[in-house]
């Protein structure tokens, strides 16, 4: 019989992959979403796993996985926001958004929303996969979420991760008591293709020699297959952010309620839900 319903973002490579192989290895039932048809069909057949196709940077493309993941499955134990990257110059998505929000941001937020009366019928987890650069490079003005004014792709980055976190809280304080528990991790600086498609000097520590330096993507996925094995409660206290298995400091604004609250408001009306 297959074990729970756990559904994994960027789960065609890196992180992710490591994640669905071991999940399904100790016999959960796991559902792959990736942006590569090629590369998330390649992972399925492997894994003799379920998959979706969903290019974060089109939320139509979010809207329909929402669909099609609530048309599949009745259950769905765990939600791991695990997609996303950091990009180049400043880029607009199809939905006028800027790019490196959306895809780390908005789509899982988008999609967090619109599967929430499932998740909270199943008592589920959500997992998102942030950063330490949150706390390194983050700084969220809510007046200007693109960063119109101070892009830069690192900047870009850090304040998405940030987001991140601050979703992670939010959702806990508006849904623990209808029973979802929510989480976020640094899974630490791994050898995956998570900056190819940047200018920064990270491109140069991920696609280099410097490769060689990274851990594993098993390392990486660590904390997240902890946080979606174990008891919420009861293993780990829920709306924290890890790192290591162990709850972890980020940035100040990332403990700040009221712009939380916000952010999620905000969020909301920028992919078109009610607050």
């Amino acid at each position: 019989m297959p074990g729970r319903t756990i559904i994994i973002t960027g789960a065609s490579d890196g992180i992710g992959a490591a994640a669905a192989r071991a999940l399904s290895a100790a016999g959960e039932r796991v559902v792959l979403v990736g942006r590569s048809a090629a590369k998330t069909d390649a992972m399925a057949r492997e894994l003799n796993a379920d998959h979706f196709v969903a290019d974060f940077a089109r939320l139509d493309d979010v809207r329909a996985l929402a669909a099609g993941l609530l048309a599949a499955y009745p259950r769905i134990d765990v939600l791991a926001n695990n997609a996303g990257g950091i990009m180049g110059e400043r880029e607009l998505t199809v939905d006028g958004l800027e790019k490196t929000l959306q895809v780390n941001h908005l789509a899982p937020y988008l999609l967090t929303r619109l599967l929430m009366d499932r998740l909270v019928e199943s008592r589920a987890s959500v997992i998102a996969t942030s950063s330490a650069a949150a706390a390194s490079f983050g700084r969220i003005d809510l007046a200007d979420l693109g960063n119109e004014r101070r892009y830069t792709p690192t900047k870009a980055y850090g304040d998405a991760k940030l987001h991140n976190i601050l979703f992670t809280r939010e959702l806990d304080y508006r849904y623990r008591d209808a029973g979802i528990s929510a989480a976020a991790f640094h899974p630490g600086v791994i050898a995956t293709n998570f900056a190819a498609e940047s200018t920064t000097f990270m491109r140069r520590m991920y696609t280099t020699a410097l490769r060689r330096l990274l851990g594993s993507p098993a390392t990486g996925a660590d904390t997240l297959v902890w946080l979606a094995t174990t008891t919420p409660g009861v293993d780990w206290p829920q709306g924290e952010y890890f790192v290591k298995r162990a709850i972890a400091r980020s940035s100040r604004q990332a403990y700040d309620l009221p712009l939380a609250h916000a952010d999620w408001e905000a969020s909301a009306r920028l992919v078109g839900l009610e607050p």
